[in-house]
Protein backbone atom coordinates (compact mmCIF):
# COMPACT_ATOMS: atom_id res chain seq x y z
CA UNK A 1 0.00 0.00 0.00
CA UNK A 2 2.64 2.54 1.06
CA UNK A 3 5.41 1.43 -1.32
CA UNK A 4 8.83 2.16 0.15
CA UNK A 5 7.53 4.52 2.84
CA UNK A 6 6.86 3.32 6.38
CA UNK A 7 3.60 4.08 8.18
CA UNK A 8 5.48 6.41 10.51
CA UNK A 9 6.99 8.37 7.60
CA UNK A 10 3.65 8.61 5.79
CA UNK A 11 1.94 10.00 8.89
CA UNK A 12 4.76 12.48 9.35
CA UNK A 13 4.47 13.73 5.76
CA UNK A 14 0.67 14.00 5.97
CA UNK A 15 0.85 15.57 9.44
CA UNK A 16 -1.61 13.12 10.96
CA UNK A 17 -1.26 10.93 14.02
CA UNK A 18 -0.77 7.20 13.62
CA UNK A 19 -3.84 6.66 15.80
CA UNK A 20 -6.02 8.56 13.32
CA UNK A 21 -4.40 6.73 10.41
CA UNK A 22 -5.20 3.27 11.77
CA UNK A 23 -8.77 4.23 12.65
CA UNK A 24 -9.37 5.53 9.13
CA UNK A 25 -7.68 2.49 7.61
CA UNK A 26 -9.87 0.13 9.65
CA UNK A 27 -13.00 1.86 8.39
CA UNK A 28 -12.03 2.04 4.70
CA UNK A 29 -9.72 -0.95 4.21
CA UNK A 30 -10.42 -3.54 6.92
CA UNK A 31 -8.33 -6.27 5.27
CA UNK A 32 -5.35 -3.94 4.82
CA UNK A 33 -5.70 -2.75 8.42
CA UNK A 34 -5.79 -6.36 9.63
CA UNK A 35 -2.54 -7.10 7.80
CA UNK A 36 -0.88 -3.99 9.24
CA UNK A 37 -1.95 -4.94 12.77
CA UNK A 38 -0.72 -8.51 12.40
CA UNK A 39 2.60 -7.28 11.00
CA UNK A 40 3.04 -4.79 13.87
CA UNK A 41 2.30 -7.47 16.48
CA UNK A 42 4.84 -9.80 14.90
CA UNK A 43 7.48 -7.06 14.88
CA UNK A 44 6.98 -6.28 18.57
CA UNK A 45 6.90 -9.97 19.58
CA UNK A 46 10.07 -10.80 17.65
CA UNK A 47 11.82 -7.61 18.71
CA UNK A 48 11.36 -8.74 22.32
CA UNK A 49 12.23 -12.35 21.45
CA UNK A 50 8.80 -13.67 22.48
CA UNK A 51 9.33 -12.50 26.04
CA UNK A 52 6.26 -10.23 26.00
CA UNK A 53 2.79 -11.52 26.72
CA UNK A 54 -0.24 -10.02 25.00
CA UNK A 55 -0.72 -7.27 27.60
CA UNK A 56 2.81 -5.87 27.16
CA UNK A 57 2.53 -6.19 23.38
CA UNK A 58 -0.74 -4.22 23.57
CA UNK A 59 0.91 -1.55 25.73
CA UNK A 60 3.85 -1.27 23.32
CA UNK A 61 1.55 -0.97 20.30
CA UNK A 62 -0.45 1.76 22.01
CA UNK A 63 2.79 3.62 22.66
CA UNK A 64 3.38 3.43 18.90
CA UNK A 65 -0.02 4.90 18.11
CA UNK A 66 -2.07 1.72 17.53
CA UNK A 67 -5.13 1.75 19.86
CA UNK A 68 -5.76 -2.01 19.92
CA UNK A 69 -7.89 -4.09 22.26
CA UNK A 70 -5.85 -6.59 24.28
CA UNK A 71 -8.25 -9.42 23.40
CA UNK A 72 -7.59 -8.90 19.71
CA UNK A 73 -3.84 -8.86 20.30
CA UNK A 74 -4.08 -12.10 22.32
CA UNK A 75 -6.09 -13.80 19.56
CA UNK A 76 -3.62 -12.85 16.83
CA UNK A 77 -0.63 -13.87 18.95
CA UNK A 78 -2.29 -17.22 19.66
CA UNK A 79 -3.01 -17.79 15.97
CA UNK A 80 0.57 -16.91 14.99
CA UNK A 81 2.14 -18.89 17.87
CA UNK A 82 3.67 -15.73 19.35
CA UNK A 83 2.53 -16.06 22.95
CA UNK A 84 5.33 -15.74 25.52
CA UNK A 85 7.26 -18.85 26.50
CA UNK A 86 5.82 -20.32 29.71
CA UNK A 87 8.00 -20.67 32.78
CA UNK A 88 9.01 -23.96 34.33
CA UNK A 89 8.78 -24.75 38.02
CA UNK A 90 10.66 -22.22 40.17
CA UNK A 91 12.71 -23.37 43.17
CA UNK A 92 14.41 -21.05 45.66
CA UNK A 93 16.90 -22.00 48.39
CA UNK A 94 18.26 -19.95 51.29
CA UNK A 95 20.65 -21.06 54.02
CA UNK A 96 19.52 -19.09 57.07
CA UNK A 97 20.66 -21.73 59.58
CA UNK A 98 23.54 -19.75 61.06
CA UNK A 99 24.45 -17.89 64.25
CA UNK A 100 25.31 -14.60 62.54
CA UNK A 101 23.52 -11.35 63.39
CA UNK A 102 20.02 -10.78 61.99
CA UNK A 103 18.78 -7.25 61.27
CA UNK A 104 15.46 -5.47 61.66
CA UNK A 105 13.08 -5.58 58.69
CA UNK A 106 12.96 -1.97 57.47
CA UNK A 107 11.78 -2.67 53.92
CA UNK A 108 8.19 -3.48 54.87
CA UNK A 109 7.98 -0.08 56.59
CA UNK A 110 9.29 1.85 53.57
CA UNK A 111 7.74 3.25 50.40
CA UNK A 112 10.64 4.59 48.30
CA UNK A 113 10.03 7.83 46.42
CA UNK A 114 13.35 8.07 44.56
CA UNK A 115 16.33 5.95 43.52
CA UNK A 116 18.95 4.78 46.04
CA UNK A 117 16.59 4.79 49.01
CA UNK A 118 15.93 1.03 49.14
CA UNK A 119 17.87 -1.78 47.44
CA UNK A 120 16.81 -5.42 47.50
CA UNK A 121 19.15 -8.36 46.97
CA UNK A 122 18.74 -12.07 46.28
CA UNK A 123 20.50 -15.16 44.90
CA UNK A 124 19.11 -17.78 42.55
CA UNK A 125 20.44 -20.88 40.80
CA UNK A 126 20.53 -21.70 37.10
CA UNK A 127 20.92 -25.23 35.81
CA UNK A 128 23.23 -25.81 32.86
CA UNK A 129 23.73 -29.12 31.07
CA UNK A 130 26.35 -30.49 33.48
CA UNK A 131 26.37 -28.10 36.44
CA UNK A 132 24.51 -25.58 38.58
CA UNK A 133 25.61 -21.93 38.62
CA UNK A 134 24.44 -19.07 40.80
CA UNK A 135 23.37 -15.50 40.14
CA UNK A 136 23.45 -12.75 42.78
CA UNK A 137 21.36 -9.63 42.13
CA UNK A 138 20.82 -6.16 43.55
CA UNK A 139 17.75 -4.16 42.46
CA UNK A 140 16.65 -0.62 43.19
CA UNK A 141 13.19 -1.07 44.69
CA UNK A 142 11.95 2.28 43.40
CA UNK A 143 12.52 1.61 39.69
CA UNK A 144 12.99 -2.20 39.67
CA UNK A 145 16.28 -1.62 37.84
CA UNK A 146 19.05 -4.20 38.24
CA UNK A 147 21.94 -2.13 39.58
CA UNK A 148 24.39 -4.96 40.31
CA UNK A 149 24.81 -8.66 39.50
CA UNK A 150 27.36 -11.46 39.57
CA UNK A 151 27.30 -14.96 38.02
CA UNK A 152 29.56 -17.76 39.26
CA UNK A 153 29.84 -21.48 39.96
CA UNK A 154 29.81 -21.26 43.78
CA UNK A 155 27.68 -19.80 46.56
CA UNK A 156 30.61 -18.43 48.52
CA UNK A 157 30.10 -15.01 50.09
CA UNK A 158 32.22 -13.38 47.36
CA UNK A 159 29.37 -13.93 44.90
CA UNK A 160 27.06 -11.60 46.85
CA UNK A 161 29.74 -9.05 47.74
CA UNK A 162 30.84 -8.72 44.10
CA UNK A 163 27.23 -7.97 43.10
CA UNK A 164 26.96 -5.40 45.91
CA UNK A 165 30.25 -3.70 45.03
CA UNK A 166 29.26 -3.44 41.36
CA UNK A 167 25.99 -1.80 42.41
CA UNK A 168 27.81 0.69 44.65
CA UNK A 169 30.28 1.52 41.88
CA UNK A 170 27.45 2.06 39.39
CA UNK A 171 25.16 4.13 41.64
CA UNK A 172 27.43 5.81 44.22
CA UNK A 173 24.62 6.00 46.84
CA UNK A 174 24.56 8.49 49.69
CA UNK A 175 24.71 7.32 53.34
CA UNK A 176 21.39 6.08 54.69
CA UNK A 177 20.44 3.77 51.82
CA UNK A 178 18.57 0.70 53.13
CA UNK A 179 19.75 -2.68 51.79
CA UNK A 180 17.21 -5.49 52.15
CA UNK A 181 17.81 -9.23 51.75
CA UNK A 182 16.78 -12.59 53.11
CA UNK A 183 18.56 -14.10 56.11
CA UNK A 184 21.01 -16.12 54.02
CA UNK A 185 24.54 -16.57 55.31
CA UNK A 186 25.97 -14.66 52.32
CA UNK A 187 24.19 -11.47 53.43
CA UNK A 188 24.84 -11.93 57.16
CA UNK A 189 28.57 -12.65 56.70
CA UNK A 190 31.12 -10.32 58.24
CA UNK A 191 32.57 -9.50 54.82
CA UNK A 192 29.20 -8.40 53.45
CA UNK A 193 28.22 -6.38 56.52
CA UNK A 194 31.64 -4.69 56.50
CA UNK A 195 30.96 -3.34 53.00
CA UNK A 196 27.56 -2.02 54.13
CA UNK A 197 29.16 -0.35 57.13
CA UNK A 198 31.95 1.16 55.01
CA UNK A 199 29.44 2.96 52.77
CA UNK A 200 26.99 3.71 55.63
CA UNK A 201 24.31 1.51 54.12
CA UNK A 202 21.68 0.27 56.59
CA UNK A 203 20.97 -3.50 56.47
CA UNK A 204 17.45 -4.93 56.57
CA UNK A 205 16.38 -8.59 56.49
CA UNK A 206 13.15 -10.45 55.78
CA UNK A 207 11.00 -12.14 58.35
CA UNK A 208 11.48 -15.92 58.59
CA UNK A 209 10.00 -17.84 55.62
CA UNK A 210 8.36 -14.73 54.19
CA UNK A 211 9.23 -14.20 50.49
CA UNK A 212 6.82 -11.25 50.16
CA UNK A 213 9.30 -8.94 51.91
CA UNK A 214 11.60 -9.37 48.88
CA UNK A 215 8.87 -9.52 46.25
CA UNK A 216 10.44 -7.23 43.63
CA UNK A 217 13.63 -9.29 43.48
CA UNK A 218 11.66 -12.54 43.35
CA UNK A 219 9.57 -11.06 40.53
CA UNK A 220 12.67 -10.19 38.50
CA UNK A 221 14.10 -13.69 38.97
CA UNK A 222 10.88 -15.23 37.66
CA UNK A 223 10.95 -12.85 34.69
CA UNK A 224 14.58 -13.70 33.95
CA UNK A 225 13.95 -17.44 34.05
CA UNK A 226 10.71 -17.33 32.08
CA UNK A 227 11.82 -14.92 29.36
CA UNK A 228 15.53 -15.76 29.01
CA UNK A 229 16.73 -18.90 30.82
CA UNK A 230 13.94 -21.34 29.90
CA UNK A 231 13.74 -20.00 26.35
CA UNK A 232 17.35 -20.83 25.47
CA UNK A 233 20.04 -23.49 25.74
CA UNK A 234 23.54 -22.50 26.82
CA UNK A 235 26.84 -24.07 25.81
CA UNK A 236 28.71 -23.13 29.00
CA UNK A 237 29.01 -20.54 31.75
CA UNK A 238 30.55 -17.91 29.45
CA UNK A 239 27.70 -18.32 26.96
CA UNK A 240 25.16 -17.93 29.77
CA UNK A 241 26.97 -14.89 31.17
CA UNK A 242 26.91 -13.06 27.82
CA UNK A 243 23.19 -13.78 27.38
CA UNK A 244 22.35 -12.63 30.91
CA UNK A 245 24.36 -9.45 30.39
CA UNK A 246 22.43 -8.78 27.19
CA UNK A 247 19.10 -9.47 28.92
CA UNK A 248 19.78 -7.33 32.00
CA UNK A 249 21.81 -4.42 30.69
CA UNK A 250 20.36 -3.88 27.21
CA UNK A 251 16.89 -5.41 27.39
CA UNK A 252 15.35 -5.47 30.88
CA UNK A 253 16.79 -2.19 32.18
CA UNK A 254 16.46 -0.24 28.94
CA UNK A 255 13.52 -1.65 26.98
CA UNK A 256 11.24 -4.05 28.88
CA UNK A 257 7.94 -2.44 29.89
CA UNK A 258 7.09 -3.05 33.54
CA UNK A 259 3.44 -3.13 34.56
CA UNK A 260 4.27 -1.79 38.06
CA UNK A 261 5.96 1.21 36.44
CA UNK A 262 3.00 2.20 34.27
CA UNK A 263 4.35 0.15 31.35
CA UNK A 264 7.69 1.94 31.26
CA UNK A 265 11.18 0.49 31.35
CA UNK A 266 13.22 0.94 34.56
CA UNK A 267 15.58 3.46 32.93
CA UNK A 268 12.70 5.42 31.39
CA UNK A 269 10.95 5.45 34.78
CA UNK A 270 14.09 6.71 36.52
CA UNK A 271 14.64 9.40 33.92
CA UNK A 272 11.10 10.73 34.26
CA UNK A 273 11.24 10.51 38.04
CA UNK A 274 14.51 12.43 38.01
CA UNK A 275 12.93 15.24 36.01
CA UNK A 276 10.08 15.47 38.49
CA UNK A 277 12.38 15.34 41.53
CA UNK A 278 14.26 18.39 40.21
CA UNK A 279 11.12 20.37 41.01
CA UNK A 280 10.48 18.91 44.46
CA UNK A 281 12.55 16.87 46.91
CA UNK A 282 10.97 14.28 49.20
CA UNK A 283 12.22 11.37 51.25
CA UNK A 284 11.06 7.79 51.46
CA UNK A 285 7.78 7.21 53.27
CA UNK A 286 8.26 5.21 56.49
CA UNK A 287 5.36 3.63 58.40
CA UNK A 288 5.41 3.00 62.15
CA UNK A 289 3.00 0.45 63.65
CA UNK A 290 1.48 0.86 67.07
CA UNK A 291 1.84 -2.19 69.40
CA UNK A 292 -1.70 -1.53 70.65
CA UNK A 293 -3.18 -2.02 67.18
CA UNK A 294 -3.98 1.66 66.64
CA UNK A 295 -3.69 3.25 63.21
CA UNK A 296 -0.13 3.41 61.89
CA UNK A 297 1.64 6.77 61.59
CA UNK A 298 3.53 7.81 58.47
CA UNK A 299 6.44 10.21 58.00
CA UNK A 300 8.79 11.18 55.19
CA UNK A 301 12.48 10.56 55.65
CA UNK A 302 14.36 13.82 55.16
CA UNK A 303 11.32 16.07 55.65
CA UNK A 304 9.92 17.87 58.70
CA UNK A 305 11.17 18.06 62.28
CA UNK A 306 10.04 14.60 63.39
CA UNK A 307 12.14 12.62 60.93
CA UNK A 308 13.18 9.31 62.52
CA UNK A 309 16.95 8.91 62.83
CA UNK A 310 18.59 5.76 61.52
CA UNK A 311 21.52 4.17 63.38
CA UNK A 312 24.96 5.23 62.18
CA UNK A 313 26.24 1.65 61.91
CA UNK A 314 24.46 -1.55 60.85
CA UNK A 315 25.39 -3.33 64.07
CA UNK A 316 22.94 -1.17 66.02
CA UNK A 317 20.06 -2.80 64.17
CA UNK A 318 20.78 -6.34 65.32
CA UNK A 319 17.98 -8.41 66.77
CA UNK A 320 17.13 -12.04 67.28
CA UNK A 321 13.82 -11.98 65.45
CA UNK A 322 12.60 -10.19 62.26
Amino acid sequence: MQGSLSIERMCELMRVSRTSFYRTLQQREPQEESMEVRSAIQRVALEHRRRYGYRRVTAELRRRGMPLNHKRVARIMREDNLLAVRRKQFVATTDSNHALEIYLNLARRMTPTAINQLWVADITYIRLLNEFVYLALVLDSFSRKVVGWKLDRTLVSRLATDALESAIAARNPLPGLVHHSDRGIQYASGEYVAILRKYEIVPSMSRPANPYDNASCESFIKTLKREEIYANEYQDLDHLRSNIEEFIERYYNQKRLHSALGYRSPEEFEEQAGQESSLTTTGATVRFFSPTGEKASTVLLGEGTQTPSLPQTPSLLGESTG
